[in-house]
């Protein structure tokens, strides 16, 4: 499996979008990952449909689509029709889970859901099969910058073992505190998409970054 590696558009320069996109457009980066806040779920407030429709304007990679809101059922078509090719939702935000999740299936989208580095992996074993990602939070989500959770990397593993029996094909993506420092462990413990925004975007060159990254994802796999 090609490790994916997601820069988070949160982290990027807003008073110059464009330069910023069009430079993940360019990298060796293969998503885009955009963090969607409401104030309510969590202490923070992102973008909402217009500038996530400005970011698909210029986007040439998949926009992941990470909505940390209340109520997301009410906002699944919406943010499909505005260009999401994922959409990851809290496990701690849905009452009817299972719905949501068909819900954003039958948007045309890969669904994901979310967890909160207080909530147990466990949780998810009934909706693991009708999943396409798990993004395993690894710091509390609301704000970049944040230091890593060393825990996250048991709950990696227990992830990946229960997927191993349950949903092969599941991606786990981790999101919090990534960086060079800790892009081996995460891998070795089960990690695939990799979300980084700091790392990235506060590097002298973003672009060196993301090749960097990948190139040690590289590494790992031949030896």
């Amino acid at each position: 499996m090609k490790h994916l590696i997601a820069p988070s558009v949160l982290s990027a320069d807003f008073a110059n979008l464009q330069r910023d996109i069009e430079m993940v457009n360019s990298s060796e980066a293969d998503w885009f990952h955009v963090d969607v806040m409401d104030g309510v779920f969590v202490p923070n407030i992102s973008f909402g449909f217009p500038v996530m429709e400005a970011i698909k304007k210029y986007a040439a990679k998949p926009l992941d689509v990470h909505l940390m809101i209340v109520n997301p059922d009410h906002y699944i078509e919406r943010f499909a029709a505005a260009g999401a090719s994922v959409i990851t939702v809290h496990y701690e935000a849905c009452t009817h889970l299972h719905r949501t999740v068909q819900a954003i299936h039958a948007a045309g989208c890969k669904a994901g859901v979310a967890i909160n580095p207080h909530t147990p992996v466990a949780l998810l074993k009934d909706i693991l099969v009708d999943l396409d990602l798990v993004l395993v939070m690894s710091v509390n989500p609301g704000f970049g910058g944040q230091k890593f959770i060393p825990n996250t990397l048991n709950k990696l593993r227990e992830l990946k073992a229960m997927s191993s029996a349950i949903n092969p094909d599941l991606l786990i993506e981790v999101d919090g505190g990534v960086g060079i420092q800790n892009l081996a462990d995460l891998i070795q413990a089960g990690a695939e998409v990799f979300v980084a925004g700091n790392a990235i975007f506060g590097a002298p060159s973003p672009s060196v970054m993301i090749s960097e990254l990948k190139q040690l994802d590289a590494q790992l796999k031949s030896s």
